[in-house]
């Protein structure tokens, strides 16, 4: 059927030129993350659940069930944006190509992306944010004058 052979010619393409693919997917990532929606997202997620987290404590059962609820956010609305903007997105390649690349590969774009599949990124980010909101990090921003 002429659906089939057309989705068989995509995936023979998105093979084929699979650095120029990645490439395109991690430009549209770019896009998405620095949107206001996004980062509004995030934003009010860490917000609901950064006080659970505490350093150096072992890692409890409901870190994992947060991981997953973020994961599944974060997902779901990178996966939806890429679909309305490339008609051949596949996630299971680009996937592959990320974790193929995964030591090459530098800049925020690539650490929110490794929060999606590595849990300690993930705790790292919330930890981070947490000593943010309870003041833990000195605001650099002090005693500068322009």
């Amino acid at each position: 059927d002429a659906r089939t052979k057309m989705n068989f010619e995509e995936n023979i393409i998105k093979r084929q030129n699979s650095s120029e693919y990645f490439d395109t997917v991690i430009g549209h990532i770019e896009d998405i993350v620095i949107g206001e929606e996004f980062q509004r997202m995030v934003n009010q997620f860490m917000e609901c659940y950064y006080y659970e987290f505490e350093p150096g404590e072992e890692n409890k059962i409901v870190y994992t069930e947060i991981y997953q609820k973020y994961t599944n956010m974060i997902e779901a609305h990178i996966v939806e944006h890429l679909n309305r903007k490339m008609s051949c997105f596949d996630m299971d390649l680009f996937a592959m190509e990320l974790e193929n690349k995964k030591t090459q590969l530098d800049g925020e774009i690539f650490e929110l992306l490794y929060t999606l599949t590595d849990f300690l990124a993930f705790q790292d980010m919330v930890l981070d944010y947490k000593a943010f909101k309870e003041g833990a990090y000195d605001d650099l921003s002090k005693g500068i004058s322009v």
